[in-house]
């Protein structure tokens, strides 16, 4: 059986890993061993992250319905409250797109899950 020689494979993986932690800094993109745990560590935070974000959204648009039903007169849970109460079925991205680009449409949801809201 003849001898392997395995270098260009390994040069080629420790290539790819310094390509991966461009822009990381010190020793972390250039030494293969660092820039490898910098790496898997970079990557394990962008997996997680990536599912965190969808919390930050919601946190976000809950902050920004509130904001804006709150200047009509109603806090967040009394207009989501009387919303549902009254049958309308929006998601909180729409509501809060609706808070900052069409303040007149919400005013009158906002009106509207008061009235139910109180009865």
């Amino acid at each position: 059986m003849p001898r392997v020689k395995r270098g260009v494979t390994t040069h080629r993986r420790h290539k790819k890993v310094l390509a991966l932690t461009k822009g990381h800094r010190a020793t972390k993109h250039s030494l293969f061993r660092r820039a490898n745990e910098s790496m898997l560590k970079s990557l394990s935070y962008a997996y997680a992250h990536r599912r965190e974000r969808k919390g930050d959204m919601r946190r976000l648009w809950i902050t920004r319905i509130n904001a804006a039903s709150r200047a009509n007169g109603l806090n967040y849970g009394q207009f989501m409250e009387g919303l549902r109460k009254s049958g309308i079925e929006i998601n909180r991205k729409m509501l809060a797109d609706m808070a900052v680009r069409e303040p007149e449409a919400f005013a009158s949801l906002v009106t509207t899950a008061g009235e139910k809201a109180r009865s």
